[in-house]
C-alpha cells in the first residue's frame, strides 16, 4: 500500500481529516495525516501517477484542505501535474490519429485523463485544462472501427478490468460507468462548462454523450429503466435489448453514478427529456429493492455511501420532488449500515471507511461542507 494513493492507501484519511478540519477550524489531525501522507515518496510517473495516485492525488487532498500551510507544497505539485497532463495528452493524441483504441487508464477517471481533469477544475491552470477538454471531444466524436463494425471513440480495447484480452472480451468492451466508462468524461465535459471552461466541440461531444446513454436505457425485467455496465462487441452490436437484469446501484458502474452524469450533460444543453430520464432512473435505483439488494457494503465505490451521495446531489439539480421525499430513508440506511457493518478502517477512499464517514460527515455535519472534495467523483465541482 502506497500512501500517497487516494483510492486504497492513508491518503483517503489525510482527504477526511482535511474535509472536517475546515468545519471544525482544529487542524491538528489533518496536519499529522497530512505528514503520514508524505512520508514516502510521492510518484509523479506519468505511467502511475493520476488523480488517485502520487502528486496529483495529494494536490487533488492539498487543494481540497485551502490551507495556507500547504501553498509551497501545492505550487510544486501543480507543475508535476501540468507535466503529467502534457505527456499523457501526448499519448492519447498519437493514439487517436492513429485511429486505435484505447485502453480505459487513457480515459477513465480512476486511472485517466478524466481524473487529472477533475482536478484541474480547481485550479487556475485553465491551458491544461481545455487541453484536456480537447482531448475528451475528440474521444467522444471521433469513431473506431474494430473488427469491422463502428464503435465509439472511447470503446476500451482490453477487458473491464483493463488487462490483456480475455475469451469473453476479445475485441475490447463498451464501459458505461462513471468510474471507467463514458459517463466520467461526459460528467467532466459538462461540469466543466457549467464552470465556464469551453472549448471548441464541447456541446457536440455533450450531446453525443447524451444520445448514447439515453438510447442504451435499456428496459427492464419486471419493469423500470437502466443501463448495462459494460458489453462486448457482439452483445453491444445487437443493440440494447428488451428484459434486462437489474444492476446494483452503484456509484462506480451502476446507475446512480451514470444517471448523475447524464443529469449534468442535460442539464448544461437544456435537455428536459434526458433529464426527466436522468431523475427518473435514479429514483427508481435508489428506492427498488432489485438494485439495493445487491448492495453489500458501505463504501463510496458500490455501497451505500456511493448510492446516497450521488442521489442526493442529483436531487439537488433535480425538478422530480420523488428524490428529495427518498432522501430521508437513504440516509437512515446508510447510518444503520456503518454503525452494524463498518468498512475496513485501511483500505481507502473508494473501498474503506474513510470515504463512507466522509460521506456521513457531509450528509450531517450542522456546519455546510464545501462539495468541491465529491469532485474526485464527478458528483459536483
Amino acid at each position: 500500500m502506497t500512501h500517497d494513493n487516494l483510492g486504497t492507501g492513508p491518503a483517503a484519511t489525510a482527504l477526511y481529516e482535511m474535509v472536517v478540519a475546515r468545519s471544525t477550524g482544529d487542524w491538528t489531525k489533518a496536519h499529522t495525516a497530512a505528514k503520514a501522507m508524505a512520508s514516502q515518496p510521492i510518484t509523479a510517473d506519468p505511467e502511475f501517477a493520476n488523480l488517485y495516485r502520487g502528486a496529483p492525488a495529494v494536490a487533488y487532498i492539498l487543494q481540497t484542505a485551502g490551507h495556507r500551510a500547504y501553498a509551497r507544497a501545492l505550487a510544486e505539485l501543480n507543475a508535476e501535474v501540468v507535466a503529467i497532463v502534457a505527456h499523457r495528452l501526448g499519448a492519447a493524441h498519437r493514439r487517436l490519429d492513429k485511429g486505435i483504441p484505447p485502453r480505459l487508464r487513457e480515459y477513465d477517471l480512476i486511472s485517466g485523463l478524466t481524473g487529472l481533469g477533475a482536478y484541474l477544475l480547481h485550479r487556475e491552470l485553465d491551458s491544461t485544462l481545455g487541453a484536456v477538454l480537447e482531448y475528451l471531444v475528440r474521444l467522444l466524436t471521433e469513431p473506431l472501427a474494430v473488427d469491422g463494425h463502428q464503435v465509439p471513440g472511447w470503446w476500451a480495447a482490453t477487458g473491464p478490468s483493463d488487462t490483456p484480452d480475455t475469451a469473453a472480451f476479445t475485441h475490447g468492451h463498451a464501459n458505461f460507468g462513471v468510474a471507467h466508462g463514458v459517463a466520467g468524461p461526459l460528467a467532466l465535459l459538462a461540469l466543466a462548462r457549467r464552470a465556464g471552461h469551453t472549448v471548441a466541440g464541447q456541446d457536440d461531444a455533450l450531446a453525443t454523450g447524451i444520445s448514447h446513454l439515453t438510447t442504451w436505457a435499456q428496459p427492464l425485467k419486471g419493469g423500470g429503466t437502466g443501463w448495462p455496465e459494460c458489453l462486448p462487441l457482439d452483445t453491444y452490436q445487437q443493440g440494447p435489448q428488451p428484459d434486462a437484469a437489474p444492476t446494483r446501484a452503484s456509484w462506480c458502474y451502476g446507475t446512480p453514478g451514470i444517471a448523475r452524469a447524464l443529469q449534468l450533460a442535460a442539464l448544461t444543453l437544456n435537455d428536459d427529456t434526458a433529464r426527466r430520464l436522468a431523475e427518473h432512473t435514479a429514483l427508481q435505483a435508489a428506492t427498488d429493492p432489485r438494485h439495493t439488494g445487491q448492495i453489500v457494503d458501505t463504501s463510496l465505490c458500490h455501497g451505500w455511501a456511493g448510492l446516497v451521495l450521488t442521489t442526493e446531489r442529483i436531487a439537488t439539480d433535480a425538478a422530480l420532488p420523488d428524490l428529495h421525499d427518498a432522501l430521508p430513508a437513504l440516509r437512515d440506511r446508510l447510518t444503520t449500515e456503518t454503525q452494524h457493518h463498518p468498512a475496513h478502517e485501511h483500505t481507502g477512499l473508494l473501498t474503506g471507511a474513510p470515504g463512507a464517514l466522509l460521506t456521513l460527515h457531509t450528509l450531517t455535519t450542522t456546519r455546510p461542507v464545501d462539495p468541491e472534495w465529491e469532485t474526485c467523483l464527478l458528483l459536483t465541482q
